[in-house]
């Protein structure tokens, strides 16, 4: 069975054992891209055997997937120390959309392959549910009880809510122009009008 669910149910060397293989994988693909993620290089590097991996890591998508989780808990946690200090909900929900582009497409590659993995439904990730928790946060103001690490819903996320549903709708809008910036169909300025647009109609009962 894969040592893959929630970090909170392995020990602390399991723990520990993840994150090595994880940094391991993000700095070869600072190098090479996602080719350079070969499952048997990151085991060597970062001194597992290859069964090992492949028990936290069945496949070289679901290592993807860790890579830009991790870079999405370091986004969350940016926002969190410096929340965005836009005086409109549009503003602040923008800003949160405009981070994370940032952030993936500082490496553009496994942006590409997680998008294709969720369009392609090859993996279970909550790309669109962390993000739309964060968008909805700093849009009501609360950011306290952020989302962990593996996802889970923070305290005081309603996401039954009819605001909710509207932070959401966003968020999708946000995913459909990260696809177009990778097809080299607009660049990061023409989306964040176009996120700005999308926002103030969206989020303008906030």
């Amino acid at each position: 069975m894969a040592v893959q669910a929630s970090s909170g149910t392995m020990s602390r060397s399991q723990t520990q054992r993840r994150k090595r293989i994880v940094q391991t994988a993000a700095a070869l693909a600072v190098r090479g891209g996602v080719e350079a993620m070969q499952m048997r290089s990151v085991a060597e590097r970062a001194g597992v055997a290859l069964g090992t991996l492949y028990r936290y890591f069945p496949s070289k998508m679901d290592l993807v997937v860790a890579v830009v989780t991790e870079e999405l808990d370091l986004l969350e946690g940016g926002i969190v120390r410096h929340p965005p200090t836009a005086d409109t909900a549009a503003g602040r929900a923008v800003d949160v959309l405009l981070r994370a582009t940032r952030g993936l497409m500082r490496e553009p590659e496994l942006a590409d392959a997680l998008v294709r993995s969720l369009i392609m439904a090859e993996v279970k990730i909550e790309l669109d549910v962390r993000i739309s928790d964060l968008v909805w946060r700093v849009a009501t103001g609360n950011l306290e009880g952020a989302s962990g690490e593996d996802g889970a819903e923070g305290t005081g996320v309603d996401r039954g809510s009819t605001g909710y549903v509207l932070a959401g709708s966003l968020t999708s809008v946000w995913i459909f122009e990260l696809v177009e910036i990778l097809k080299g169909r607009r660049d990061v300025d023409e989306v964040e009008r176009r996120l700005h647009t999308a926002a103030e109609r969206l989020l303008s009962s906030f």
